[in-house]
This record gives structure tokens, C-alpha cells and sequence, in this order.
């Protein structure tokens, strides 16, 4: 698709966290504006006042500091009333829209009313009919109104969408929606219509669920005299049982793959790939060539599958290809007790073994703390008592005599005293990883021990010992 003067929007509302079917969306808007060396805009809109949450603003920033998508340009809602009611009251010249006046209490009625009767909830256009001298006197004793846009009877409503075709609503069946608030608010319909005009916005990415709000845009845009910016309704993200993902699984939230140290660009990777294939057939690929590659047309309209377990494969892969100094910088959140050298140690014990940043906490804790554990935890491949105290017995003096960052040396030593007396090597080295670690999966026992002092290392054997 050739695209000139490309403008591409992320226009989410500060209410709460960041879903991931947003920063899909947005991960689209981004890349198609650079690869047309276009402007990627940010407009945050704030006016829907009774759902904001306070600090849902910050979120936002660090989400696209965090995926590296600088935008071009900010605006925030908030800031444009003064722009919103000057167009509000030229559709109502216009004809196209009107003043209501009705009171909270009439609507709710109103709609208690439709419920019981089993109608569908809507407004049953009371102000649309009044004359300009009845407005002109409620507006004159300073009643509250709300603007409303007509909507026409019997018209069959085109929606063009990039991907999806010519989808027809019916335009009996849309409400006469509101568009400025009684507190000089826009609704999203006005605003969104409006910003994305006077911000010559080329292209709207947003979700499959905005599609049924849609013709009422399609009307505002017609009522104005304007173009139609390009539109696509990226298809809803699926659970692997198919069911839409919910708000109240952890796993729709931003914050929650950052928590579980997912990296941004095996996310990235792992959304390109919903909906869209490289032509190389890649399954890992940095995300210049997605922008590189792909076209707005080549979405697929069908819901794809969100697999939890193919994006930790993918995160494992982006973990196994970093830098071990990298690594060790992502990891430090993760182990706030551990210092900045006994990270970097341990980077190369574990980053094979790690699908996700989060998962070395579980690994390495045994650095700063003792585990408890049941003393026969200590007794793996029927080892009997005599046996494992032993073996603790003889390593603890070998630990004594050598030095632990001699890991070759120490390693050695170890497997000759195995050798001379006829042990098993897994049910030694099992005995010695439960006697520092307090559990039997951990990294290489023999590397890990230089995570810790000799003193501690002593320490734990002679409690393994007193415990058998």
C-alpha cells in the first residue's frame, strides 16, 4: 500500500491499566507511520471524567517509553473544550444536531420504562422536535441541555473498513447519541471525530469493539463536509479456548508482563505476528523488519489466539540472545538482594533456564536466604543416612581447602572423591544441591557456590548434617 502524508493516532483514555489489545493496535499505528516516514500522534482522552484514574496518565508514557514508540506529537482532550463546543453548536445550526434538555431523572424513567417493556435502551428524541423559540427561552433561563446529533431515519449507514469491506448498519437501529455533555465535555464520538480532523490523522488502527460506533462517525464526518480518514478494526485477541480476552484475567494488563519480565521486544515480536506472517516465514525477528514488511492490508480479520505459551518460548529466545552484562541490568529488579556483581555471576547459570525475567527470583533465592526443608529431601535415589552424611561430612572438607571461585578445581576434587568411594554422581551432587539450596532444582550447584561466601557455604553443610 502506497500512503502519502501518513498520520497515524494512539488515543487511549487514562481509566485504569493498558490493554494488551491496545498496544497491539498501537504497535500497528507506529509501524506503518515510520515505514511511510509519516507522524505517529499521541492524544490522550481525558474527558470522560467519571472513569479517570488518577496516575493511568503516567502509565501511558512508560508504556511507549518502554516499547521505544516516541510520538511526533501530544495533545491531551482536556485542553480543546472551547474546540469541541464550537463544533457541537455548528451541527446545531446546521441542522444536524440539537439542544435536550431533559433531566437526569426523565432519562432514567425513561429507560426503567423501555426495560420493563423489553425495548431497547435509547432516547426517544422529546427535544428533537422543539421550537427554536422554546430553546431559545429554556437557554436563556440557563437550563442544563446536553447536545444531541440527529441521526436519519431509514438510511442504510456504509462503514468502509480496510480489511473487513463495506459493512451496513441500520440507522433506525442508532441512538441519538449525545455529543457535548451538560459540563462542556465532549463524548468520545464528537471529540474523536473532531481531533482526528484538525489533527489530519490518515489512517484510525483501533479494536473490532469500536466498530458499532463507527457509522455515527461516518454521519459526523458527513455532516462536517470532511474526508474519512482510513479505517481498520483490528480483530479482538483471543484466549487458546477462543474466549475473548477478558479485563479481569491478570494477563490483559501491560503492567502484568512487565511484572512477570516479559521484554518489550519479544512482545513486540510476538504481536507482529497475530494476524500478520514475515514473507520470510520468520518466527523471530527485530521489529525494524516488521515495520519494514508489513502493510495495513495484510491484516487478518479473523480473532487471532493470544498463546501464553509460545510468547514465553519467544521471550526465552530474547533472554538466551542478550549480553550477559545486558541481562544481568534487566535481572536487577528482579533480585533486589543480590548486588550488581552476584548478578552477573549468576547470569550465565541461569539463562538457559529462564523463559522470563521473573523466573530467576525462584532460582536464586537461596543467595539471601536459607530455605527450610525436610531432612529427607536430603535422601534422593534411596540414599540411606550413613551414606548422605558422609558425603556432606568429606565435601565440607574439601570446601575448607579450596578456594570456591575455583569452580574447575573444586569440581574436580569433588568427582575424585565420588570416584574413591563408589557414590552415585547424581545422588552426591543431589545430596549437595539440597544442602546450600534447600531444594533440588537450582542452577549448577558447583558455579553457584561462588554466589556465596565460604562461610555460609560451611554453614548450610553442617546444618544439612544436623538434620540427617
Amino acid at each position: 500500500m502506497k500512503a502519502k502524508n501518513v498520520r497515524t493516532r494512539f488515543a487511549p483514555s487514562p481509566t485504569g491499566f493498558i490493554h494488551i489489545g491496545s498496544v497491539y493496535s498501537t504497535m500497528l499505528d507506529y509501524a506503518f507511520a515510520k515505514k511511510h516516514k509519516g507522524q505517529f500522534v499521541l492524544r490522550i482522552e481525558d474527558t470522560d471524567r467519571k472513569r479517570y484514574v488518577s496516575g493511568s496518565e503516567e502509565k501511558i508514557y512508560q508504556a511507549l517509553n518502554w516499547f521505544g514508540f516516541s510520538p511526533d506529537e501530544n495533545y491531551r482532550q482536556s485542553e480543546r473544550l472551547s474546540i469541541y463546543k464550537k463544533y457541537a453548536e455548528e451541527l446545531v445550526k446546521k441542522n444536524y444536531a440539537y439542544y435536550c434538555f431533559c433531566s437526569p431523572e426523565r432519562l432514567r424513567e425513561l429507560r426503567e420504562e423501555q426495560k420493563k417493556k423489553k425495548q431497547p435502551s435509547r432516547y426517544d428524541r422529546h427535544c428533537r422536535s422543539l421550537n427554536k423559540k422554546e430553546v431559545e427561552k429554556k437557554l436563556a433561563k440557563r437550563e442544563k441541555y446536553v447536545i444531541r446529533m440527529k441521526i436519519p431515519d431509514d438510511e442504510k449507514i456504509i462503514v468502509n473498513d480496510l480489511i473487513r469491506g463495506k459493512i451496513t448498519f441500520d440507522s433506525n437501529l442508532i441512538d441519538d447519541q449525545v455529543l457535548l455533555k451538560s459540563d462542556g465535555f465532549p463524548t468520545y464520538h464528537l471529540a474523536v471525530v473532531v481531533d482526528d480532523h484538525l489533527m489530519k490523522i490518515s489512517h484510525i488502527i483501533r479494536g473490532e469493539e469500536w466498530l458499532s460506533s463507527t457509522p455515527k462517525h461516518v454521519l459526523l464526518y458527513r455532516y462536517f463536509g470532511w474526508q474519512m480518514p482510513v479505517l481498520l478494526h483490528t480483530p479482538i485477541l483471543r484466549n487458546p479456548d477462543r474466549s475473548k480476552m477478558s479485563k479481569r484475567r491478570k494477563h490483559t494488563s501491560l503492567d502484568w508482563y512487565r511484572e512477570q519480565g516479559f521484554l518489550p521486544e519479544a512482545l513486540l515480536n510476538f504481536l507482529a505476528l497475530l494476524g500478520w506472517s514475515h514473507p520470510e516465514e520468520k518466527e523471530i525477528f527485530p521489529f525494524d523488519e516488521f515495520i519494514k514488511f508489513f502493510d495495513l492490508k495484510d491484516v487478518n480479520p479473523i480473532a487471532p489466539v493470544f498463546d501464553l505459551t509460545k510468547l514465553e518460548w519467544m521471550n526465552g529466545v530474547y533472554i538466551r540472545n542478550k549480553p550477559d552484562s545486558e541481562l544481568a541490568e534487566l535481572l536487577r529488579p528482579f533480585l533486589p538482594k543480590m548486588s550488581k556483581k552476584q548478578i552477573l555471576a549468576a547470569v550465565p547459570l541461569i539463562k538457559e533456564r529462564i523463559k522470563k525475567l521473573s523466573e530467576a527470583k525462584e532460582l536464586l533465592e537461596f543467595v539471601w536466604r536459607r530455605l527450610d526443608y525436610p531432612f529427607n529431601l536430603l535422601l534422593q535415589r534411596n540414599l540411606r543416612k550413613r551414606r548422605a552424611k558422609e558425603m556432606l561430612e568429606k565435601t565440607k572438607e574439601i570446601v575448607e581447602k579450596t578456594e570456591i571461585e575455583k569452580t574447575e578445581l573444586l569440581r574436580q576434587r569433588l568427582m575424585d572423591l565420588v570416584k574413591r568411594n563408589s557414590w552415585n554422581v547424581g545422588a552426591f551432587f543431589m545430596v549437595l544441591r539440597v544442602a546450600i539450596c534447600g531444594k533440588k532444582i537450582t542452577p549448577p550447584i558447583v558455579e553457584s557456590l561462588p554466589l556465596l561466601e565460604k562461610k555460609e557455604i560451611l554453614q548450610r553443610l553442617d546444618l544439612a548434617i544436623g538434620k540427617i
